[in-house]
């Protein structure tokens, strides 16, 4: 396959924050209650900044909004549970399970890329019935072989995901994965990424054997050397990194500084024959927004 110089879409943070609405179901967010909101903005905002310059110091072509002022969207610096980019010239939009989340949505976003994305698939209706699937959040896409994996979560419907992969043409991996502590893991890409020639996973977090045997089979068919990672990396977002080409088609891997640090030397050499390791430092939108580098990029994929 033909590499492809990467596109991302970033959304710059204006009011970030610790979401209620989304900690229930995510036991990866901490309030730091003791930090003024201001204080929080600000921090979130400089991560942010620095972590969009690295990648576009790399040669990775990176399109920012703007979050806007009115709706309040604490959460909109992961534009990548709402939107999804796929090379059919398609964009597909997603039904979200916290109410100020759904908020996020933005028609000016979705009219600058209808220009070249000619198909929609709108599934936001899906939340009135209480369908949810929270795009590249819930779905770790295999684009190469047509492979949708999936933990499911109440953040992740079985059946609205057999739905959109039936229209994308895609065969589903389903599975159930939990935590350390036995609660259920909100998001597929906090336990396994999936790039060119290789695949990270947590296999501690599929307890069930034949799930997992599927999913460890499904990637070693594919061609993919699959990286463990452990519980503990997990927990410090190993599993949320992504893979990205810049305009020479050079590979970049990129992940959080904590993510990065949580990494044994044996991991970091078969992960850097698959690409450079970019890593910023994003401990504030972590904490506080329950996701890391993976969750802040919309992946506007072409061909």
């Amino acid at each position: 396959m033909q590499k492809m110089s990467s596109r991302i879409l970033m959304i710059k943070p204006l009011q970030f924050g610790f979401n209620e609405q989304t900690a229930v179901s995510n036991s990866f967010q901490v309030n730091t209650g003791s930090i003024s909101s201001n204080e929080i903005q600000q921090k979130a905002l400089n991560e942010f900044n620095s972590f969009s310059d690295l990648l576009i110091s790399k040669g990775i072509e990176v399109i920012v909004f703007e979050d806007t002022k009115s709706p309040a969207t604490p959460d909109s610096i992961f534009p990548n549970n709402w939107i999804s980019f796929h090379d059919n010239k398609t964009i597909v939009l997603y039904p979200m399970l916290a109410e100020n989340r759904r908020l996020e949505r933005r028609s000016d976003i979705i009219d600058f890329f209808k220009k070249e994305y000619s198909n929609v698939i709108d599934l936001s209706n899906f939340e009135k019935q209480g369908q949810i699937l929270e795009g590249t959040g819930s779905i770790v896409f295999d684009y190469t072989n047509q492979i949708a994996y999936a933990n499911c979560s109440p953040r992740t419907d079985k059946k609205l995901l057999e739905q959109l992969c039936e229209k994308l043409n895609y065969k589903t991996i389903t599975f159930k994965a939990i935590d350390n502590k036995g609660k259920d893991i909100y998001h597929t890409n906090v336990l396994m990424c999936i790039g060119e020639g290789f695949a990270v996973l947590c296999p501690d977090c599929i307890p069930n054997k034949e799930e997992l045997k599927q999913v460890i089979q499904s990637l070693e068919n594919t061609g993919h050397e699959i990286i463990q990672i452990t519980y503990q990396q997990m927990n410090s977002f190993a599993g949320n990194m992504y893979q990205l080409f810049n305009n020479s088609e050079k590979s970049y891997i990129v992940l959080s500084e904590q993510a990065y640090n949580s990494l044994n030397n044996e991991q970091i050499e078969k992960l850097e024959k698959y690409g450079e390791l970019l890593y910023s430092p994003l401990n504030t939108i972590e904490k506080n927004g329950g996701g890391s580098a993976r969750c802040m990029i919309a992946d506007i994929r072409q061909k």
